[in-house]
């Protein structure tokens, strides 16, 4: 069988990084896998690791020419992007090019939380515009949702056990509610072996796919961390009052620096942490509703890490925490 070419935008970023594990590991298909990188981060080392691997790692400016993107382009089979969410707008000069070269199948930067498309979070309208940008330009896509990380998920411990693991400059969060809403999880490691089955899956063709492991409330996630740990957490809640309060105060600083990207920083974890642990957004159901496909129907052989089994992880020391870079 011949190997599926797939380039991947934003393969140094944490989803990224899962992605191009998930293609090169795969069991099912062999995958021939090129990196696209912005010309001044092509000596990063993240990218010296990409090339380690058997990745090929090529510059190119998503703004610059179209004719050199569209050459890049004219022998990839799949396209993925895991773009950061600040830098979306780069996405429909790639769609652009990718739909003239011939791409078969567009999987642009999701790769989040079940949410409304518009109305909640702000970047996933954004997201959901792109979406819509495909889609007139009839280029043939697969837009896939993976839950909310447990890499996000763990609660500080007393001891400082789980320091290492939880990633840097992110704000403790109170409990939403009464603390039983539900959510779904998932280990960010299982993300690329997810995409790595979607893509080459013909069913997936122009569908929004919702993959995830478990499904916990805030609640679960403290009664487990404690049951495993021996630790007692300190639990605080929050009302939807409270919440909403937190999200016009994060919105009133953006408004007056639009452009300063550390008060975007602030709303979008304040409107994420609104729409999975108030609104309860995160679910099987929702995504349903939606139209998504769901992953535990298409794939029930996947064998996925349980939440369980990566907090035994964190606290024998052996789980690599997101975002560690940035400390």
């Amino acid at each position: 069988m011949a190997k599926i070419t797939v380039a991947v935008v934003g393969a140094s970023g944490e989803t990224g990084q899962s992605i191009v594990d998930g293609l090169l590991n795969s069991p099912d298909a062999e995958f021939d896998i090129t990196a696209i990188t912005r010309p001044q981060s092509l000596n990063k080392l993240a990218n010296a690791k990409l090339r380690e691997r058997g990745v090929k790692v090529v510059p190119a400016d998503l703004n610059g020419p179209q004719d050199k993107l569209i050459s890049l382009l004219s022998n990839i089979d799949i396209v993925v992007s895991a773009i950061f969410y600040r830098s979306l707008a780069d996405e429909i000069p790639l769609a652009n090019a990718a739909k003239a070269a011939g791409v078969k199948r567009f999987v642009p930067s999701a790769f989040m939380i079940i949410v409304p498309p518009r109305g909640v979070v702000d970047f996933r309208a954004k997201k959901e515009d792109n979406l819509n940008y495909i889609q007139m330009l009839r280029l043939p896509y697969t837009y896939i949702d993976a839950g909310w990380w447990y890499q996000l998920s763990l609660p500080r411990l007393p001891s400082g056990r789980f320091d290492d693991a939880l990633p840097p400059g992110m704000p403790d969060f109170p409990i939403g509610l009464d603390g039983n809403v539900p959510s779904a999880l998932a280990d960010i490691r299982d993300i690329g072996r997810y995409v790595a089955r979607i893509i080459t899956d013909p069913r997936t063709l122009n569908k929004r796919v919702h993959v995830y492991n478990e499904v916990y409330t805030q609640n679960q996630i403290h009664d487990t961390v404690e049951k495993l740990t021996g630790e007692s957490l300190p639990r605080s809640y929050i009302s939807e009052e409270d919440a909403i309060s937190r999200i016009d105060n994060a919105r009133k600083e953006l408004n007056s620096a639009p452009e300063n990207p550390k008060a975007i920083d602030i709303l979008t974890p304040h409107q994420l942490f609104y729409s999975r642990s108030i609104r309860g957004d995160n679910t099987p159901e929702y995504a349903n509703y939606l139209g998504y496909l769901n992953g535990k129907e298409l794939y029930p052989d996947f064998q996925f890490i349980k939440f369980e089994d990566y907090v035994k992880e964190v606290l024998d020391g052996r789980a690599k925490g997101v975002y560690q870079d940035k400390k």
